[in-house]
């Protein structure tokens, strides 16, 4: 989960504000250490081709919030004034190799440079949208670019000089720590209903307390909510596990109850909060799967099997979650005060689950018992050391009977804390 940090690194050089009659945008600029290293052979490389060209070319969207907030962006996608085919023109004019043809109708050009990949996208308007996909023309306007995206935060662009452009303040919503969409949050929800679930991930990002939600942004969640039902399990799932193993995941996902959106995204109708809540508290700092943050609104393996229904969630997931609702009540820690773990330990040595100890994790860390989790997650299953084989060489022959003292063996090993050998267990027949 995110820190409570939240550092605006205070490295602005100029700082300027500029208005016209039609628009008015914020700029400073930028001189990071984060920033200097994304200048590799392949930036350089980049930068000089389209300058060569007189089409500029900004760093857009999310790496400009993470290099406003002092942190390193993971992946940087780039914007610019040149259409596809003027990309390819310049590219193939210098021998670069283009990479991945499946974002060139959205206006994507993925070009490789000096063994790095660069994703750049021509600026764009919305012409029509159905709340799912939308059509888009191309444009040399970078506002009308940055209206078209969800919110204030992912709405700015960084010049390679370190000019930051921010047509909508989201520069000082970074700095508050607010999340607001572009422009008319109605609009843009209705434009990409996905863009609700983004919201809330976004805010457990960025906000520093939980609650601190504009009305009207509320209200038009709830007024659009319907439009979710609309959209992709598979959509829904990559940005619903993002939130919650965010910050504020407990009160997002009540509040994802009190707009009515559950019934839209898989979720189960009339859950209890409460124990979500204490659920995630339990979490906070473990490190937690998204489902098992998730796990304590699903009742039972039959909202599990709906969710999968809904969401598409992966098989790992789905075993997950039906391993936490099976087991969150009856598999828990033991009476015996010098090995309270014995009891999971136990449950792994004798599990036909797959991967059971990494469920088992999981379920320690749904039950807050910290100190059992460390000790777990140091622990390597031991090899019970006796097999069929050995029993055989003692003259025991039948199946069945093989069956049985391979049982019993492994129940005194298990007695012992897996500590006897295979002589020291073998020795256990002959006297008895």
């Amino acid at each position: 989960m995110w820190g409570k940090r939240f550092l605006i690194p205070q490295v602005v050089k100029t700082i300027r504000l500029t208005w016209s009659h039609r628009r008015h945008f914020y700029t400073m600029q930028l001189k990071t250490k984060e920033f200097q290293s994304l200048f590799t052979d392949g930036l350089n490389a980049l930068a000089e081709i389209f300058q060569k060209h007189r089409f500029e070319l900004r760093i857009a969207g999310g790496a400009v919030r993470d290099l406003l907030s002092g942190k390193q962006p993971e992946d940087v996608d780039f914007a610019t004034t040149a259409t596809p085919e003027e990309m390819k023109h310049m590219f193939q004019a210098a021998g670069i190799r283009m990479i991945n043809n499946k974002g060139e109708k959205h206006g994507t050009i993925t070009a490789r440079l000096h063994n790095q990949n660069f994703e750049v996208t021509t600026l764009r308007v919305d012409v029509q949208t159905d709340g799912r996909h939308a059509e888009v023309e191309f444009t040399t306007d970078w506002q009308k670019d940055a209206e078209r995206r969800d919110l204030t935060i992912n709405s700015m662009f960084l010049g390679l000089d370190g000019t930051l452009y921010d047509y909508f303040q989201g520069y000082e919503d970074l700095q508050n720590r607010k999340v607001r969409f572009v422009g008319n949050s109605a609009l843009r929800i209705q434009e990409d209903y996905l863009r609700i679930l983004r919201y809330f991930r976004f805010y457990g990002r960025v906000a520093a307390e939980p609650g601190q939600h504009d009305t009207g942004t509320l209200e038009a969640i709830r007024d659009n909510g319907r439009g979710l039902g609309g959209i992709s399990g598979e959509r829904i799932w990559v940005e619903l596990k993002k939130m919650l193993v965010g910050n504020h995941a407990a009160h997002l996902l009540e509040l994802i109850y009190e707009l009515e959106l559950a019934q839209y995204i898989g979720l189960p109708a009339d859950v209890s909060m409460e124990e979500m809540k204490q659920v995630y508290q339990r979490t906070e700092g473990s490190s937690p799967k998204p489902m098992t943050v998730l796990s304590p609104v699903l009742r039972g393996p039959e909202d599990v099997e709906k969710l999968d229904l809904r969401l598409k969630i992966s098989r790992e997931e789905k075993t997950l979650g039906l391993f936490l609702v099976k087991h969150r009540r009856d598999l828990v820690k033991g009476q015996d005060e010098n090995d309270g773990l014995k009891t999971f330990t136990d449950f792994i040595i004798d599990s036909r689950e797959p991967d059971a100890q990494s469920k088992v994790l999981e379920l320690l860390k749904y039950q807050g018992e910290r100190k059992l989790l460390a000790e777990l997650s140091r622990w390597s299953i031991p090899r019970f050391p006796v097999s069929g084989h050995d029993l055989r060489r003692l003259g025991i022959t039948s199946g069945k009977e093989i069956g049985t003292t391979l049982q019993e063996l492994r129940d005194v090993w298990k007695k012992s804390h897996y500590r006897l050998g295979k002589e020291e267990l073998l020795s256990t027949i002959s006297k008895s």
